[in-house]
């Protein structure tokens, strides 16, 4: 994490920390809070930079949290953190995540802030992915003391852009991250700071949290469910400026261009080649002083200086040289661009009409070409969202062979440049009433090799909207307009560009119900890039700071981690194919809490590539806390099995305290597939 990052010890205001105090809700529930801010805040108030987040202030975020907070505080900030209701150290339960609830307890925590003695009376509030969801979610509530945010990996569409639905497809990271979020709902507060009531507490989150993940299987279409704490119901609700801020690497880059779109407010964006981490110690390079940036903005919005960056451009974002593919980058090439409104005025696109293996902006073609992929296409995808740190990355794209209907330009023959969404406009029919049509955009380099550029997923029951959905009538030619992922990408001359179009993207969704042929018809079709000419004063872009942070926090591993595992396994006799992760963290002993923390998990799904109703996934997490004689430990499996009418997911949780079997649960519950 601390990788090129400057480490700051000397601030302009001394920092003194209260490593826990409660603050109330209305109804007596007390959430727990760490603070940092200047010595002298009582004499000189400072506004409070708020982070609200489910994952365990003591540790879950304790690295994260000692690198930025205490470096607010000594540049006059309040670096505030708050374990939300029923996680972490905080008292009651947590039934959802964006719950009103969580809204509702936000609110109270901002007025708590700007009542106490030492804060100037505004806060802002910063985080990433949660953190940076309820960012937005709570502007939209508009307290009086909110001022500005900063939203890191977020979303501003729970239904489209998280790890649900993709295209109305569902996602595996639906049962990935529904399990992660499972375990952590599950997890005990620390004794240390609760006393002897933590049993009673962690009981109570046992059998009162409930399995989030099943809400979201219950609701398969973009219902009220999913409307709310979606900031793109009604952006003009969020009238304070917002900072969006995310990587190409990431899963969230989308929602940054409909948030500069459409907020009525100040607001600018960020995207650099990350994936999901803070941008001063993020990977892929290059870092950035993110942190320096913030206080820009903060400075701004809440103090009232002008700093200039209320001038700048709107948009920053990282325009990628090619490179081979990779399942993990140190760093991506290229360059700095911006943009001083989006959408960008003077932006232009290219269209390349498909032709039976051709891409090209001056053929015609009459053809038409039927794919039915098998259900392991799309294996060289990697990870819906990377985090940079792993290699979780897509690789090589010739990986697919076969899989998918490929059309290609001739070598370039000069550079061409792309910032924004790629759209595939093409004409197909299905022989099935439920078909899943899949476009990835790559790079062909002169090797042969193909790096990934976009890709998009689009459930063909959802082509007019994902509320009222519309089965495809089998052999009738439609005309579907798919958006593909935001990118920002150069292809240099002598190389080319290339779509593949499929029928399955696996393991990022799951098969659709039955295997289906689609009849894509060229004529018509055709591909359309958002080109952006290079522009001289892209190299007269003021250079970022280098990261900084404040002093990272001591750790003693007792047991070294397990070294990372993604494999892509076939099995010979019953010709199943296993995408499979192990991530193993290992035990380490935080010394500023004496706590010792063990964590593991296992993703692993598996298809074979001609049965769409052998897809199972299964995911597990065990997760330990130990301190002198007293332990907890947790362990959860959850499997989902895409049936053909159904979705079966089986569940098993197990805590124990110490040597005692606190809680043994098994639940099977199954969800009528609902066109996907």
């Amino acid at each position: 994490m601390m990788k090129d990052i400057r480490v700051v010890t000397d601030f302009p205001r001394k920092v003194r920390e209260i490593e826990n105090l409660w603050i109330p809700m209305p109804d007596g529930i007390r959430l727990a809070a760490r603070i940092w801010l200047p010595e002298d805040s009582e004499a000189d108030p400072v506004p409070a930079i708020l982070e609200y987040l489910p994952y365990r202030k003591r540790d879950g975020t304790v690295e994260r949290d000692a690198l930025t907070h205490p470096y607010f505080a000594g540049h006059g900030y309040a670096g505030v953190r708050v374990d939300m209701r029923g996680t972490g150290d905080s008292e009651g339960i947590c039934k959802g995540e964006y719950l009103k609830q969580e809204q509702d307890d936000c609110l109270t925590v901002i007025e708590w802030l700007a009542g106490q003695s030492w804060c100037s009376g505004t806060v802002g509030m910063i985080g990433i992915s949660w953190g940076g969801f309820n960012g937005l979610q709570v502007a939209a509530r508009r307290p009086p003391a909110l001022k500005a945010v900063v939203s890191l990996c977020s979303t501003d569409d729970r239904y489209n852009d998280d790890v649900h639905y993709l295209g109305g497809a569902q996602m595996c990271d639906n049962l990935m991250w529904g399990t992660t979020a499972w375990a952590i709902a599950m997890t005990p507060p620390d004794p240390q700071l609760v006393g002897e009531r933590w049993r009673e507490m962690w009981e109570g989150r046992l059998n009162g949290n409930g399995i989030w993940m099943q809400d979201w299987f219950e609701h398969q279409r973009r219902d009220d469910f999913y409307k709310h704490g979606s900031v793109c119901e009604h952006y003009s609700d969020i009238e304070i400026p917002v900072y969006a801020v995310g990587g190409w690497a990431d899963g969230y880059p989308n929602p940054i261009f409909r948030l500069l779109e459409n907020l009525p407010g100040p607001r600018k964006g960020l995207i650099g080649p990350w994936g999901h981490k803070y941008p001063h110690f993020a990977m892929p390079a290059p870092r950035m002083g993110f942190l320096k940036e913030c206080l820009r903005w903060w400075d701004q919005h809440l103090k009232g200086i002008d700093t200039g960056i209320a001038d700048e451009p709107m948009l920053r974002a990282w325009m990628q040289d090619p490179a081979p593919p990779a399942a993990i980058y140190d760093e991506r090439p290229g360059r700095w661009v911006a943009e001083p409104a989006w959408p960008a005025p003077g932006m232009g696109s290219l269209a390349l009409n498909l032709a039976p293996n051709r891409l090209a902006p001056d053929i015609g073609s009459d053809d038409v070409l039927t794919i039915c992929s098998p259900s392991t296409a799309g294996v060289s995808s990697g990870a819906w969202c990377g985090y940079g740190v792993l290699p979780t990355l897509p690789v090589d794209q010739r990986m697919e062979a076969g899989n998918a209907l490929v059309f290609e330009t001739e070598p370039l023959t000069e550079p061409i440049e792309i910032l924004g969404f790629p759209e595939f406009e093409v004409t197909l029919a299905s022989d099935k009433p439920v078909a899943i049509l899949s476009a990835t955009l790559s790079l062909v380099l002169e090797d042969g090799s193909a790096a990934r550029v976009s890709y998009g997923v689009l459930n063909l029951t959802h082509r007019h909207g994902d509320l009222e959905l519309a089965p495809m009538t089998p052999g009738k030619p439609e005309a579907i307009r798919l958006k593909l992922r935001c990118c920002g990408q150069r292809f240099e001359k002598g190389q080319r560009i290339r779509l593949a179009v499929a029928t399955a993207h696996w393991p990022i969704v799951f098969p659709g119900p039955e295997k289906a042929t689609l009849s894509i018809h060229c004529g018509g079709s055709r591909l359309i890039l958002p080109v952006r000419a290079p522009r001289p004063q892209d190299a007269q872009l003021p250079t970022f700071d280098e990261p900084e942070s404040a002093q990272p926090v001591a750790q003693e591993v007792l047991k070294p981690a397990e070294p990372f595992r993604r494999d892509v396994v076939t099995n010979q006799i019953t010709g199943q194919t296993s995408y499979i992760v192990v991530n193993d963290s290992g035990t380490v002993l935080h010394p500023h809490t004496g706590m010792i923390i063990a964590a593991r998990h296992t993703d692993t799904f598996t298809v074979h590539p001609d049965d769409p109703n052998s897809a199972v996934g299964t995911c597990t997490w065990q997760k330990s806390y130990a301190r002198g004689d007293w332990n907890a430990r947790i362990a959860v499996s959850a499997t989902v099995r895409a049936l053909r009418h159904v979705w079966r997911m089986e569940t098993h949780l197990v805590a124990h305290a110490g040597g005692e079997l606190v809680l043994d649960r098994e639940e099977t519950r199954e969800f009528p597939r609902d066109l996907n």
